[in-house]
Parts: C-alpha cells; sequence; structure tokens
C-alpha cells in the first residue's frame, strides 16, 4: 500500500496493491498496522455504502461536529467520482482550504479523510457504487454540513446543475455555521 500525503495535513491519497490475473483482481482495502505504520490512527467502527443511479449526483458536504467527528477511507467499488475534503479544523494552516481528487473503481484509490474536515463527492458517471469507513458512529445530533456552491469556498465541481437530496440543498454557508 502507498500512502501519499496530500496537501491538506493528516488526508491521503491511499493506493493499494492490485494483484491481477485473468480471473480478476485481488487487493487489500485496509490494513490496521499499514495504516498506523503511516501515522494514521483510526479505529474504523461503521461502514457507508452509498449508491447514485445518475452521472452529477453530488452528496455533500458532510462533518460531524465534536465530540462525534469522523475520520473516513474512501474507496469507488464502481464507477468514479470528484471527491472534495474541506479542512475545518480552526487551529489548522490550511483552516477553509479545500482540495479534490478523482476516485476510481478502475484505479482502486482511495481518500483518507481525517476529523476536522468536511467531506462530499460528485459522481462522475451513472451507477456509481461508494464505500466508506468511519472511526466514529453516525450521531444525528452531530450533523453538520455545508452549501456544495459556497462562494467563500469557490469549489470547482464538475457539474454545474448537480442532483441533490433535499437536506443537502438547504445547507448553509460556511460563514454561517459556528466550529
Amino acid at each position: 500500500m502507498k500512502f501519499v500525503e496530500m496537501e491538506l495535513p493528516g488526508a491521503f491519497v491511499v493506493e493499494p496493491a492490485v494483484h491481477k490475473d485473468t480471473r480478476g483482481f485481488f487487493v487489500e482495502t485496509f490494513n490496521e498496522k499499514e495504516f498506523r505504520d503511516n501515522g494514521i490512527m483510526a479505529d474504523f467502527v461503521q461502514d457507508n455504502y452509498s449508491f447514485s443511479r445518475h452521472q452529477g449526483v453530488l452528496r455533500g458536504l458532510h462533518f460531524q461536529y465534536p465530540p462525534y467527528a469522523q475520520a473516513k477511507l474512501v474507496l469507488v467499488i464502481s464507477g468514479s467520482v470528484y471527491d472534495v475534503i474541506v479542512d475545518l479544523r480552526k487551529d489548522s494552516p490550511t483552516f477553509r482550504r479545500w482540495i479534490s481528487v478523482e476516485l476510481r473503481s478502475s484505479e482502486l484509490n482511495m481518500i483518507y479523510v481525517p476529523r476536522g474536515f468536511a467531506h462530499g463527492f460528485c459522481t462522475l458517471e451513472d451507477n456509481t457504487h461508494v464505500l466508506y469507513k468511519v472511526d466514529s458512529l453516525y450521531a444525528p445530533s452531530a450533523d453538520g454540513g455545508i452549501r456544495w456552491d459556497d462562494p467563500d469556498l469557490s469549489i470547482s465541481w464538475p457539474a454545474t446543475s448537480p442532483l441533490l437530496s433535499e437536506k443537502d440543498s438547504r445547507l448553509p454557508y460556511l460563514k454561517d455555521i459556528t466550529l
């Protein structure tokens, strides 16, 4: 497994070793020792699975307030996404900065999102399946989010009129939330 630290400290693109032959492939998507050896101490407690029927589905930007903040390990099982994370750690030198990475099932690359980040993605293909691990259980009372089109963030999404859930269409701007 290869861990490539991103521009926002603590976030990594994870590239697992893929073993292919004429039957298909085998890949180890998580190995606690390798993650710990690379400074990632997340103890994953829940898996989430998302299916998006159409290209242009945008989910996010979501986060959970402390003490229920979640680290995530995101893998695209089928299809591809434009994945975005936003640093919400007030004491971070990269506070309010965002970065993106394309996750593709054909590459089996993943993103590790540390606690203290908002996360979202936009599907680049129809019938996209996303699996992600989190290190804290979902806590409805701690649910938070930021509008996908927040002008202060100016995220370059690949869809100008994405398909949103009712909940995501009502999320506040970053300037209107207390972190």
